[in-house]
């Protein structure tokens, strides 16, 4: 399944948060609760909900409920779908600059043909001798 440009803007704009990437980091690690996420933070509570409102709204994580706890979780879809979409364009630009660098060597290679030929001709020739 291919994801949709809604679903991959949403990622990448909630990814472009310092925030919202150490929250994601967080997350890595296992579930946790909005204050648990808040403590290494210099922001409020509020300014964090915000933060996971978004990472919410993308698909990058889930809340649940265990009795008074709202935990959230790292749902690892819509990163794994980013992660396909940049790769197969890391495969173009690696498969271009294998060709860049067959036509670099190529270069190089007729450069030096080159530039021995010119030396073959500015190279002084043996005098031959003579014998009395």
């Amino acid at each position: 399944m291919k994801p949709s440009g809604y679903a991959l803007d949403a990622t990448f704009a909630a990814l472009a948060d310092p925030t919202r990437r150490a929250i994601l980091a967080r997350l890595a690690d296992g579930e946790a609760t909005v204050t648990e996420l808040a403590t290494p933070f210099d922001m409020s509570q509020p300014a964090i909900s915000k933060h996971l409102k978004v990472l919410e709204r993308a698909g990058l994580i889930t809340r649940s409920r265990d009795a008074q706890r709202r935990p959230r979780k790292l749902e690892p879809r819509p990163l794994a779908d980013a992660t396909d979409w940049i790769e197969r364009y890391r495969r173009i630009w690696e498969t271009n600059f294998k060709r860049l660098e067959a036509v670099l060597q190529e270069l190089k290679n007729k450069q030096k043909k080159a530039v021995d030929a010119l030396l073959e001709d500015v190279k002084p020739k043996p005098k031959k001798r003579r014998f009395k």
